[in-house]
């Protein structure tokens, strides 16, 4: 999905799950609430609404926001040859709900590992957040096993969340920076 903002409220067509950023706390948005979106990535939005601050949606909800529903099917996306490279490429579809930015030019990837063996390859992922207490953590650990998993070539997903080292801007690929207007 393109990269989408609002600059007018959106008012929610039916009531829908969303998750409160940065709590990472389960929500209800209610039908004929009024929220502005202020980041589409990754098949998620990211929308600002008077009662809750900022919450995201996910795909599954989009007509919500009066939007094409978008599947979140497990069908496996259909790969020339898997390599770790690809993976990493899955990986920059997940990105921080607060942050425009995916979560490997963020520089929360911390490592990324592939073995082989019986059914295809098991994937190893080391990630962090920004802050240890980020409620998103969970979500976006999530996220990074679900675009992984449905790689063909891939039997199994670990995805670790590690806080050593502590994240900083320099894990921030140049691109990210330069998006973010940190050079």
């Amino acid at each position: 999905m393109q990269k989408t903002t609002s600059q007018f409220p959106i008012i929610l067509k039916r009531d829908c799950s969303a998750i409160r950023i940065p709590s990472g706390e389960s929500i209800t948005l209610m039908k004929g609430s009024s929220v502005v979106m202020t980041q589409s990535h990754g098949g998620n939005f990211t929308v600002c609404s008077d009662t809750f601050g900022l919450a995201r949606i996910g795909a599954s909800d989009a007509d919500a926001l009066g939007f094409n529903r978008l599947t979140t099917d497990d069908t496996p996306i259909k790969e020339e040859v898997f390599s770790r490279q690809r993976v990493i490429e899955r990986l920059k579809t997940v990105y921080d709900p607060e942050i425009p930015v995916n979560v490997v030019d963020l520089g929360l990837i911390y490592s990324c590992e592939v073995y082989p063996q019986e059914g295809g390859h098991r994937v190893e992922i080391k990630m962090s957040m920004t802050a240890p207490g980020c409620g998103m953590g969970d979500i976006l650990k999530k996220d990074a096993e679900s675009v992984v998993k449905k790689m063909s070539g891939v039997a199994e997903v670990d995805v670790e969340m590690v806080w050593d080292p502590p994240w900083d801007r320099s894990r921030m690929s140049e691109a990210a920076r330069l998006q973010l207007g940190m050079l």
